[in-house]
């Protein structure tokens, strides 16, 4: 098999490119760092009872206090974990699997706009934390 070659957009950039990518990646991992700690916080202020009952519970999940510790941790740590840089890529993998996990079977029966389900939000930090390891390398280099 003939292996692939990445090759920059705009090859007059390389020393640009270079020189900016280690701070978009600690850039984009920060944020998504910032935003699942954000997620998070809306569950530790009305508190894990009222997670599970109202998200776990209602959507089938069982037990449903067990899953409402187990995902605000994931969360927490997860967040933490990314901010400041420590196990990365297992971290944006298992905070993506959470998120897609949110969308398949609480958000999506329920739609996308925000008012409704809020399947937008889960989208974004899914798509983000799967992305926070190379989001910046897609960004800037094209695979040929």
């Amino acid at each position: 098999m003939a292996e692939r070659e990445t090759k920059l957009l705009y090859p007059t950039l390389a020393g640009f490119y270079d020189s900016v990518l280690p701070i978009a990646e600690t850039f984009v991992r920060i944020v998504v760092g910032v935003m699942f700690l954000m997620h998070v916080s809306v569950k530790f202020k009305i508190g894990t009872g009222a997670v599970a009952a109202n998200i776990f519970a209602k959507n089938g999940f069982q037990p449903a206090l067990a899953w409402a510790y187990v995902t605000m941790f994931i969360e927490l740590v997860g967040g933490v974990c990314l901010i400041i840089g420590l196990f990365t890529r297992f971290v944006a993998a298992v905070l993506a699997l959470e998120m897609l996990i949110a969308i398949l079977f609480v958000h999506l029966p329920k739609g996308y706009a925000a008012g409704s389900g809020a399947t937008n939000m889960c989208c974004s930090l899914g798509r983000h934390a799967f992305l926070s390891r190379c989001a910046a390398v897609v960004l800037i280099r094209s695979t040929v």
